[in-house]
């Protein structure tokens, strides 16, 4: 008989894979004995969410204080729900942000809510790994003025490699030119906890920050919150979104997680984050040791990093034949750790304040006899000789991709061509991928994790991105976002030169593309 979902995370449980992934609390936090029992709705004596004046007003208050906001909501449906909300407050239908294009897919996804055009900031990139660097205060102030009107400013800082930007400069340049700063810190809820990490965006001025305490906290997934500072919000109109955006039966369990991690980082914080901070410096100094794989460190200029969060591990493949799905397969297969994410150069591991001592030492006894064996086969010298051999080839296509990235703040690396909402609304039809070169995207495409859209609705179609699909593809990476799980074909825009052909053989090349 075939399992049931509860059953099988059961049994999982019971198991000796080790997470060095989402969520925060690493199954090593024990809240709730029994959920079941606890899973209420809004009955006499335990408020409302949506209009709380007791038991959950308290709490958020709580929250607040945690993180030095002047107001902070509790997010049941996850940092997404108030990313929707924070842009749709900020801006009136059909009015323009300025946003990194480097944002996960629900800031784009309130853009075509609410009919906005944005103005793409374009991050440095690090061509080796393909991580996006920091977001360049210089740019934003830049964009701004060639840009009047812009009513808010929206990044992600950290990223999901953990490269943090510069809040503060970035906060006085928005306000400088009347715009509100709304940071995506869904992975940094960690930094207001200890000094050892870069600065909150709280604390940097942001109006308005998103956390997902899920991700790095010891707190139960979908469960966020929203912080609000400054005069500039309207936070009426805020409130009216948030309800919008969340289940109008919120979660009792959710929330009574999220209190519950604030109780303990207000209790044992500071002494649980001293032993945290402290396991992190040792797994780093015993991993930098390796002499084939990389520990990125974040202090190399090939990031473009402002500032980076020590808790994110990132182990790079840059120098061995092995690639970052290989890795992640023999961690996972030979010593049953479960990282966060395998990209095509490097591998993620998320770190949090749950995590054991007993875990680090696995992590960096496994990662370090992984080098030994790459270095003994001589995988540095060989991943050397291919890299050499395809700078010969590529040196030209290399020199004209990097020049367009480091200057995208003005030449962007997909032509923009419809709105998300002109784009939603025009007709499509559905051709194989690997012949929508020069169409204009009707999908999303990404890669998920992360979740950052390489393509979106109204951008057009490149020979050089079905390249890199094509290769994400061949490292064993599925695109998401198209309709057609397979991956094969998309939908584009309609041209008036869309036709079924002439002969009987062209229409039936085309038929089963048609919608």
């Amino acid at each position: 008989m075939t399992k049931n979902l509860y059953e099988l995370l059961r049994e999982y449980s019971g198991r000796d894979y080790y997470p060095f992934h989402m969520p925060g609390h690493k199954r090593n936090i024990r809240h709730f004995q029994d959920a079941f029992a606890i899973d209420i709705t809004e009955i006499e004596g335990f408020d409302n969410l949506h209009h709380a004046e007791g038991i959950l007003l308290e709490a958020q208050k709580r929250a607040a204080r945690l993180y030095g906001a002047e107001e902070t909501y509790y997010l049941v449906n996850g940092s997404t729900a108030g990313i929707l909300a924070a842009i749709s407050a900020s801006s009136r239908r059909g009015g323009r942000i300025l946003m990194a294009r480097s944002c996960h897919k629900s800031a784009y996804h309130a853009l075509f809510l609410n009919g906005l055009r944005a103005v793409w900031l374009y991050p440095d990139t690090d061509m080796t790994r393909g991580i996006y660097g920091s977001a360049d205060p210089g740019k934003v102030r830049r964009l701004l003025e060639q840009n009047p009107g812009i009513s808010a400013v929206f990044l992600t800082s950290p990223t999901y490699d953990g490269v943090v930007s510069d809040i503060r400069e970035i906060a006085a340049a928005a306000h400088e030119h009347g715009a509100l700063l709304i940071v995506d810190e869904a992975h940094g809820a960690h930094f207001a906890m200890h000094p050892y990490f870069p600065p909150s965006a709280v604390s940097c001025g942001a109006d308005i920050v998103i956390n997902s305490i899920h991700k790095t906290m010891p707190s139960l997934t979908q469960t966020a919150l929203l912080h609000v500072c400054g005069p500039r919000v309207d936070r009426a109109r805020l409130k009216k979104y948030l309800q919008i955006y969340q289940s109008s039966s919120p979660s009792y369990v959710l929330m009574a997680g999220i209190d519950c991690c604030v109780a303990l980082m207000e209790e044992r914080g500071r002494e649980l984050f001293d032993l945290f901070c402290g396991r992190i410096e040792s797994a780093r100094a015993r991993l930098s040791e390796m002499k084939t794989l990389h520990l990125v460190t974040g202090t190399e200029k090939e990031l473009y990093c402002y500032d980076y969060d020590r808790s994110r591990i990132l182990v790079s493949t840059e120098n061995c034949a092995a690639g970052g799905r290989e890795l992640y397969r023999i961690l996972l297969d030979r010593y049953h750790i479960q990282a966060e994410m395998a990209a095509e150069h490097y591998v993620t591991f998320l770190t949090s304040v749950a995590d054991t001592q007993e875990g680090f030492d696995r992590l960096c006894g496994a990662l370090l006899e992984i080098d030994a064996e790459l270095t003994g086969a001589g995988g540095a010298a060989e991943k050397e000789t291919e890299r050499q051999t395809e700078v010969l080839h590529t040196s030209e296509e290399t020199g004209r991709q990097s020049e367009t990235l480091h200057t995208a703040d003005t030449e962007p690396a997909n032509e923009e061509v419809l709105s998300l909402e002109e784009a939603e609304n025009r007709e499509k039809r559905r051709l194989p991928l690997c012949e929508s070169a020069g169409r204009v995207s009707g999908e999303y495409i990404y890669l998920y994790p992360p979740g950052i859209p390489l393509l979106i609705p109204g951008e057009r179609i490149t020979r050089r991105l079905l390249d890199r699909l094509d290769g994400c593809r061949r490292q064993g990476f599925e695109l998401q976002g198209l309709t057609d799980y397979s991956g094969e074909t998309i939908l584009v825009i309609a041209e008036p030169e869309d036709g079924r052909g002439t002969s009987e053989q062209e229409a039936g090349k085309w038929e089963k593309y048609f919608i």
